[in-house]
């Protein structure tokens, strides 16, 4: 029979009962009564977290602590949102320092939303009163610096300042991270993670729960994460992968402390990870800047990082993902944690400097274990014997020999020892080893007894439903043909005939007879769409959106999306240069592409059932106009409603539909009356637009400015409509800026560089992005090129100037592919654009304006004081998909954001709108 730690590949060991474990260690304690003759005796629990009872108490009050700190025990009923993390409040506007532990948490998710390679540092002033805020002018006060992470040791230094008044309670970083997430629900604590993956931090798997003893494995909060990386074929030929992070089999290699080393597990992790020349800071350790605090609730995190290849022979440390693992706190005090990770890990490295008879009967019990181990040691004078005689005894036991055990000391070259290191991995990877997925790893969680953040009841009943839908999809082309029937040429013929009748109103006097038949041929559209009823899988949707259970309402969201993505979008190939842009491009500022052709070929996305969803609410709602169907006879009214929720809790919703290039009005209208009647007395908005060509960087401007959730190209496809998300702005605040809403516009794909010879498809292009703009009241114009702008966007610069509805404008250009400029400040580094090229000239030519032919320049900044041009730094700070986001680009969006809003707030922006006013405006245009 197979020893109870063997597993087959890929798979997760099962666990040892406690009963051979107890054995195990009584055979341990046996061997070390013959060697040492020491008669006490060795109390060990069956693999929980014990305590003393004594003891709870005690770690009860420091979790409850931590939070009264920091300000957190109030979500402890009602966790934090994520919408309640993303509003707009007077503290987006300022560079601030927090001053008290209850600053923390909030200017920690401020700096993160901003993917701010800063935001594991928070810097507390002491000096300035409470209420206060620091300006640029106290730069010079005296600072205390919390650090993010801590040394391996046990015991740390606390460095303190008695000319200064300190916190009762120093806090220490990774604190504030797990009471951080602890407080909050699963949709804030996936938006953490996935932040952190982007800015290359460790990402935390096993969360530790000091008080009730009940850690939580957070596989929801990192199933978001979507990584693309260099697939080596055995061929010779390789391909790109994207795919989310816990999808994946791959190598995987934990490092532990056993009670005191003098070598930190976190410098060592992060030099296996470090390509030449570029030292990476994934852990944060015990000497970086100047040191660290203790821990209060942080013993027992797990955190997890990966090293993905990028195709190139120079930057790959490794040929395949690999994931690492690093336990904090001693493995002594947290066995349960240290068991999981002998379970999935294909090697357990062991940092000590010396083995002691608890620690020699703990790994005793390992006995049996598939897991290989490796001891990295610095013992201390006088006890090299002892070390020696301990690891003679459990060297038959872990299936060990002498070259598992590394011994680095003071003297040992640090090079030299991680390149023996990374060759041991490499040895094991390549070998028959273990091999697990984040998926798998949980399994293995859940049968030790931990909590699995992903088993609620609402999100299994939201991915069960999601299985059924996406079970039915074999093509996508096919599953859009076949069930998502009103889309496609009914709605491409209903929406060119709604143009066509929009068109004659501004005709003089058309020809009553043509425009009776326009709407003749509408109704026999509209009747024949009536006339379907919503496919099997259309019908399941809405069921998802109808859930009484808000949280089961955005867990089926989030899995659609994943679902989909997974089982019906493309994955076009790409070497391995485009891994420095910031997405892949679609054409040029100069490319004549048609716009009724697909970036991509057309995916199937959450996007696809809304649209459905509308033309079932257009087509019922045209027949009621038209008095061809009672109002009581409608089945699809409440349609807005349920697309409505989406866009409060965060998910964008189509303005222009991506797949005809038009906007459905009733649908639209519809959902801004369910907006209106819901935010009542706050209806003050501000529409805030982005403009610019694919691949420009805009849709990743505006998640980073304002932690919104624009798809910006991945999974193989650009998104071709507009799209729209709300943000709140905070009750203190909204009487200052001037609004209680922000809209936010994103045109896509819509605007493609298309020249004016292109006839209908540069028409098409520039009535849309004329649509956008005049719907704003700023608007952002993403360029890659400084010395273009694309002509469909001068076209509508130039048709509403006529108007004189031109809303505030922001040139941005942005480097997508350089990173030198990191240091530089966006104000610092400001320009005039240049004139304008000849397909500007063109363009400005062919709307024959009075003055002649004008520049940008001339066109952009006639009001110095609304129009300025920003330069971003590029996005990338190394090389993809190991690359940070530049600390460069970060700080260059918030000045950007926070100029943005002095705008709205100065009324530089056109005027401010209520619902009605957008809907009536919508309406015209």
């Amino acid at each position: 029979m197979a020893s109870p730690g063997h597993s087959d590949l890929g798979e997760v060991a099962p666990e040892i009962k406690a009963s051979e474990r107890r054995t195990a260690v009584a055979i341990a304690d046996l061997e070390w009564r013959e060697m040492e003759g020491d008669d006490c005796e060795f109390h060990y629990g069956d693999g929980t977290n014990e305590a003393q009872d004594g003891d709870f108490p005690t770690e009860r009050s420091r979790l409850q602590e931590m939070l009264s700190l920091l300000g957190l025990e109030i979500y402890q009923a009602q966790k934090l949102s994520l919408q309640d993390a993303l509003q707009i409040s007077n503290d987006s506007m300022k560079n601030w320092a927090p001053q008290v532990p209850k600053d923390l948490p909030w200017n920690f998710l401020r700096k993160l939303q901003a993917l701010s390679a800063e935001a594991r540092n928070t810097t507390m002033v002491l000096d300035a009163p409470p209420d206060a805020r620091p300006t640029e002018k106290e730069n010079q006060m005296e600072e205390e610096i919390i650090y993010w992470d801590t040394a391996d040791d046990i015991s740390a230094d606390i460095y303190s300042f008695s000319e200064l008044p300190t916190p009762d309670t120093p806090v220490n970083p990774l604190d504030l991270l797990c009471a951080l997430l602890l407080s909050c629900d699963s949709f804030l604590q996936q938006e953490i993670v996935q932040k952190m993956a982007l800015c290359q931090f460790a990402l935390p798997l096993v969360l530790p729960d000091s008080e009730n003893h009940y850690h939580t494995f957070l596989l929801w909060a990192l199933r978001g994460i979507v990584r693309t990386w260099w697939v080596q074929s055995p061929r010779g030929l390789g391909n790109l992968r994207e795919d989310s992070m816990v999808l994946p089999r791959a190598p995987t290699f934990a490092f532990v402390r056993m009670e005191v080393s003098s070598n930190s597990k976190s410098q060592l992790l992060n030099a296996l990870l470090s390509p030449p020349h570029r030292q990476r800071d994934c852990f944060w350790h015990r000497d970086l800047n100047l040191g660290t605090n203790p821990r209060e609730i942080a013993d027992g995190l797990v955190e997890l990082s990966w090293f993905l290849p990028s195709g190139r022979e120079d930057q790959d440390i490794f040929l395949e993902p690999v994931a690492f693992l690093n336990l904090r706190g001693d493995i002594g005090s947290h066995w349960l944690q240290f068991k999981l990770l002998t379970e999935i890990s294909s090697a357990v490295f062991i940092l000590t400097d010396n083995i002691s008879k608890k620690e020699y009967k703990l790994l005793y019990s390992m006995k049996g274990s598939a897991t290989k181990y490796y001891f990295i040691l610095s013992p201390y004078r006088g006890k090299r014997n002892a070390n020696l005689r301990f690891l003679n005894r459990l060297i038959p036991v872990l299936k060990m020999d002498h070259s598992h055990v590394l011994v680095k000391v003071s003297s040992t070259d640090n090079a030299s020892f991680v390149r023996r290191v990374r060759a041991i991995l490499a040895h094991v990877a390549r070998s028959p080893c273990r091999r697990v997925s984040v998926e798998d790893m949980a399994h293995s969680a859940r049968k030790l007894g931990l909590k699995v953040d992903e088993d609620c009841e609402e999100c299994q009943r939201a991915k069960e439903r999601m299985e059924r839908i996406a079970r039915k999809i074999r093509d996508a082309e096919a599953y859009r043909r076949d069930e998502l029937r009103l889309q496609g040429e009914p709605w491409r013929k209903a929406a060119q005939v709604e143009k066509e009748l929009c068109q004659l109103q501004w005709a003089g006097d058309p020809p009553e007879k043509y425009r009776t038949e326009l709407r003749h041929r509408l109704l026999e559209l509209r009747t024949q769409q009536h006339g379907q009823d919503p496919a099997w899988g259309v019908q399941e949707f809405v069921r998802g959106l109808s859930s009484p259970s808000l949280s089961e309402r955005q867990y089926f969201l989030r899995w659609m999306e994943w679902g989909l993505a997974r089982v019906a979008q493309p994955r076009p190939r790409q070497p391995p240069e485009t891994f420095l842009s910031l997405r892949p491009k679609h054409g040029g500022s100069g490319g004549a592409g048609d716009l009724s052709e697909p970036l991509w070929p057309e995916g199937l996305g959450v996007e696809h059932f809304l649209r459905e969803m509308g033309q079932f609410y257009e087509a019922e709602a045209c027949l009621v106009e038209a008095g061809r169907l009672a109002a009581g006879q409608r089945r699809f009214a409440h349609f807005p409603g349920l697309a409505l929720e989406l866009l409060l809790k965060g998910l964008p919703l189509e303005l222009v539909d991506g797949g005809t290039l038009s906007t459905p009005l009733r649908w639209v209208t519809g959902l801004l009356k369910e907006l209106h009647t819901r935010l009542e007395r706050r209806a003050r908005l501000v529409v805030l637009s982005a403009l610019g060509v694919p691949g420009t960087g805009k849709s990743t401007l505006l998640n980073t400015m304002f932690g919104l959730r624009f798809p910006t190209g991945g999974r193989g496809c650009s998104p071709r409509g507009a799209f729209m998300q709300l943000i709140t702005v905070a009750e203190g605040f909204s009487q200052d800026l001037g609004c209680d809403h922000i809209l936010v516009i994103d045109s896509g794909g819509l605007v493609r560089g298309t020249l004016p010879t292109a006839g209908g498809p540069f028409e098409l292009e520039a009535s849309l992005a004329t649509l956008i703009m005049a719907l704003s009241n700023v608007t952002v114009v993403s360029l890659a090129d400084t010395r273009d702008i694309p002509p469909a966007i001068l076209h509508a610069f130039l048709r509403l100037e006529k108007t004189g509805h031109l809303p505030n404008c922001q040139f941005v250009y942005q480097n997508l592919h350089d990173t030198s400029a990191l240091g530089l400040k966006p104000r610092e580094r400001r320009q005039l654009p240049e004139p304008a090229s000849e397909a500007s000239r063109t363009e400005a030519q062919t709307e024959k304006q009075g003055g002649g032919l004008r520049t940008l320049a001339d066109l952009a900044f006639c009001n110095p004081e609304k129009q300025h041009v920003w330069h971003i730094p590029g996005l990338w700070h190394g090389v993809p998909p190991m690359a940070a986001v530049s600390l460069g680009y970060s700080e260059a969006i918030f000045e950007l954001k926070r100029c943005l809003l002095e705008n709205i707030r100065n009324g530089l922006s056109n005027q401010n709108k209520n619902i009605q006013q957008l809907i009536e405006l919508v309406r015209r245009l």
